[in-house]
């Protein structure tokens, strides 16, 4: 059986004047001339991706979209029309997100994240920008304080929106973003919470031991680049602080406290000085 909307590792069966054909029959699928590598002979084994065609029929091609069934990826449109839009994911034949998985009307030129799907009944690859709605609602192979990758996908009043791990959604709150993110991002974060409803809250920080130490590092390397003085201390407020070091008030003191025991750092009704 062909995987459509995925890699296929394929026999070529016979050579004809426009392409090969691969796998046997009823399963057989082209590969167009262009895409046939040089000295392919039958027999060959050749790894191509599978999707259809203007007339649904599966082809094969040899070049690599953005992403496959299951993956998400973020996608520029190229055009629209009134049942959908055609997002550009690598390949000939443009990716459809139909109006009805639009979250907001895409526009040209505009880039969102998508999840790549393939409707079962049709055979037929499409896209979907519904990303909360398409994500796994049961993250039982995640835990808490678990290293994980990233894609922002969306900006609330509450916070970001993330795929984890090409999968699961997950909640940045805005208290623990302390650096610049913006809609199609990659990066790596951290598991805060798994709450009992199976939605995940997230942190860019590692938590515990390791964020604090790294917090404790960037307030003493931006202590000696402020001449070894900064006007802050654990009465300023978060804002300052937020504003000054890029970290919640919480993890600040929590990082002073640890350079202060360790008598790195001075604290007083002023500000935090390197220790002399």
């Amino acid at each position: 059986m062909l995987e459509i909307g995925s890699y296929n590792e394929l026999v070529v069966q016979r050579v004809v004047d426009f392409g090969l054909y691969l796998n046997p029959k009823p399963d057989e699928v082209l590969l167009p001339l262009k895409y046939v590598p040089e000295n392919t002979r039958p027999g060959d084994t050749l790894r191509v991706f599978i999707y259809t065609d203007s007339e649904d029929r599966p082809v094969a091609t040899t070049l690599i979209p953005k992403a496959v069934v299951g993956e998400f990826a973020y996608l520029q449109v190229k055009d629209t029309a009134s049942f959908g839009a055609f997002l550009d994911w690598g390949l000939e034949k443009d990716l459809l997100v139909p109006l009805s998985q639009q979250q907001d009307r895409m526009r040209p030129g505009k880039r969102y994240v998508v999840k790549v799907c393939l409707d079962e009944l049709t055979g037929r690859v499409y896209g979907t920008n519904r990303i909360t709605h398409n994500c796994d609602k049961n993250p039982k192979d995640l835990s808490e304080g678990e290293k994980v990758d990233l894609l922002i996908y969306g900006i609330t009043k509450i916070g970001i929106m993330a795929v984890v791990n090409n999968r699961y959604s997950g909640l940045i709150y805005r208290s623990e973003i302390f650096t610049s993110v913006s809609i199609g991002d990659k990066t790596t974060g951290y598991i805060s919470r798994i709450r009992e409803d199976g939605k995940i809250n997230l942190t860019l920080k590692s938590p515990g031991y390791q964020s604090i130490s790294g917090s404790a590092a960037g307030i003493l390397e931006l202590l000696n680049k402020k001449g070894g003085f900064i006007p802050c201390h654990d009465k300023s407020t978060p804002d300052e602080i937020r504003h000054t070091f890029s970290m919640s008030k919480k993890e600040f003191k929590k990082a002073i406290g640890g350079l202060y025991k360790a008598g790195r750092i001075q604290i007083t009704d002023k500000g935090i000085q390197i220790h002399k």
